[in-house]
């Protein structure tokens, strides 16, 4: 046996809640296991830019909620995730120097709390949320643990570098166009982007827009633990998914049958695919059929709409602008363009200029895209197979704007990540399970999409190829 901290750096939260469980170790020695790790990891990889070790210790020694992550060390992203008494910066200058305290926690987070898990900080993430790498110009950039010169992804980079690199087994994440799957692609991790209204986003956001907050993980039932732990509606929710028959962990291991699976093998809309990529999902593509899946060639004709991306980053902008409206008030000013990252002022300019007719029109372009998207599954297919990205991890630097063109980064996002906003506009739950590596030794993951509402067969299928496939063994440090 070795230090406490090294005996349980690779153990998956359900491991680590149980050995709590049987008192074979204390909250407290878990905490403290997870910071020194974090102390002596992180430097390299900058995942970890807001620390409250001392108030993480002492409700680790106090009376812990008797939830299904008792005692276990847990990590929140810098954006909109309120925790009362606690400071959130959304990765911005301004809010990083005000520093300004949280009056309340959000509703997801005290549901965290109440599942017992333990919050020491904050991971890192780009300002506004806003591009598909981690770094911010308030800490700098995060890296993959398994090559730091490559990005981890985003916006939930952060996050998905500290469980990678073993500091915590499971840590808060939220999605608005890839933000869960990227990272969890980039870093080897299971991403779960839930249905739209699954989990609230109550009191302070809408759920009417495109993101949605779970975590990054290890294990698969990790993840469906934690969503049963989280998921339902919060007062006064205007978006409500369906309830679902029974635990999110009875998924786990349940036997999903035949299911008739769509792969999606190439960019629909004509642009490039690595051949890492390829080689990952056709991959996944003869693991399912070997489980007794139907795959053929076959995905919703909306996706190569070339008229997508132009409607998603309309509603996009908008975003932008009404998070600086945030920022605003969380520091008591208007936030001035030295204030804000070039890409996100650009952004929140063009959304300025657009009118109420404009911004109509996109939602109901929106409303048709996502009616005529989710067609597909209810005229038969269960589960579309892609690709997660459309390369390996980019290098760190590579999203960066050029002095005379703030955008550039997004345009070279949009290269890289065509597989995952669409199914924000959609609603639909989408995750990423890694299953395949390059040469390099880079993380290549796999997405897989299901109707609206079945984050059911998601976690059953899922469930299925971690075990036909097993990556837990699999560690870059």
């Amino acid at each position: 046996m070795g230090t406490i901290a090294e005996d349980t750096r690779w153990m998956d939260a359900t491991m680590q809640a149980e050995l709590v469980a049987a008192g074979e170790v204390t909250p407290r020695e878990l905490v403290d296991a997870a910071i020194e790790r974090i102390e002596r990891l992180d430097d390299p990889i900058n995942a970890v830019v807001v620390r409250w070790f001392e108030h993480a210790q002492a409700v680790a020694n106090g009376e812990l909620p008797d939830g299904p992550f008792r005692g276990v060390p847990f990590l929140l992203k810098d954006l909109y995730a309120h925790y009362e008494g606690q400071v959130l910066t959304n990765g911005n200058v301004a809010l990083r120097d005000a520093q300004p305290v949280s009056s309340d926690d959000t509703t997801l987070v005290s549901r965290f709390r109440a599942a017992g898990l333990v919050t020491l900080g904050r991971t890192n993430s780009p300002e506004l949320g806003s591009v598909p790498v981690t770094e911010p110009v308030a800490y700098g950039p995060t890296r993959n643990p398994w090559d730091t010169d490559r990005t981890p992804g985003g916006s939930s980079g952060g996050a998905a570098a500290a469980v990678a690199a073993g500091m915590v087994p499971i840590a808060h994440a939220s999605d608005g166009g890839g933000s869960i799957r990227i990272p969890a692609s980039c870093c080897g991790l299971v991403g779960l982007k839930t249905s739209q209204g699954r989990i609230t986003l109550g009191p302070h956001r809408t759920e009417s827009g495109l993101s949605v907050e779970l975590c990054v993980s290890r294990s698969v039932r990790d993840t469906a633990r934690l969503l049963d732990a989280v998921h339902g509606p919060g007062v006064g929710d205007a978006v409500i998914a369906p309830a679902p028959a029974r635990p999110y962990a009875d998924e786990v291991d349940a036997e999903p049958g035949r299911l008739r699976i769509g792969l999606l093998d190439h960019h629909p809309r004509g642009g490039a695919l690595h051949d890492d990529c390829v080689e990952g999902v056709r991959g996944a593509a003869s693991l399912l059929e070997s489980l007794g899946h139907d795959v053929d060639a076959g995905f919703p004709a909306p996706l190569a709409d070339e008229s997508f991306t132009p409607r998603f980053m309309s509603i996009w902008a908008t975003m932008m602008l009404a998070g600086l409206d945030v920022y605003a008030d969380a520091i008591g000013r208007p936030l001035t363009e030295e204030e804000v990252e070039p890409v996100n002022w650009a952004q929140a300019q063009f959304a300025s200029g657009m009118s109420a007719i404009d911004y109509a029109n996109s939602l109901a372009a929106v409303a048709e895209y996502r009616r005529a998207t989710q067609q597909w599954w209810a005229d038969g297919w269960d589960l579309l197979l892609t690709p997660t990205l459309a390369e390996p991890p980019v290098r760190v630097g590579e999203l960066d704007p050029t002095p005379d063109d703030p955008v550039a980064g997004m345009r070279r996002a949009a290269e890289w990540v065509p597989f995952t906003p669409p199914f924000n506009t959609t609603g639909q739950p989408a995750i990423n399970v890694p299953l395949h590596w390059n040469a390099d030794g880079l993380p290549i993951g796999v997405q897989l999409v299901a109707a609206y509402g079945r984050e059911d067969v998601l976690i059953q299928v899922a469930s299925q190829l971690e075990a036909a496939s097993p990556w837990a063994g699999r560690r870059p440090m």
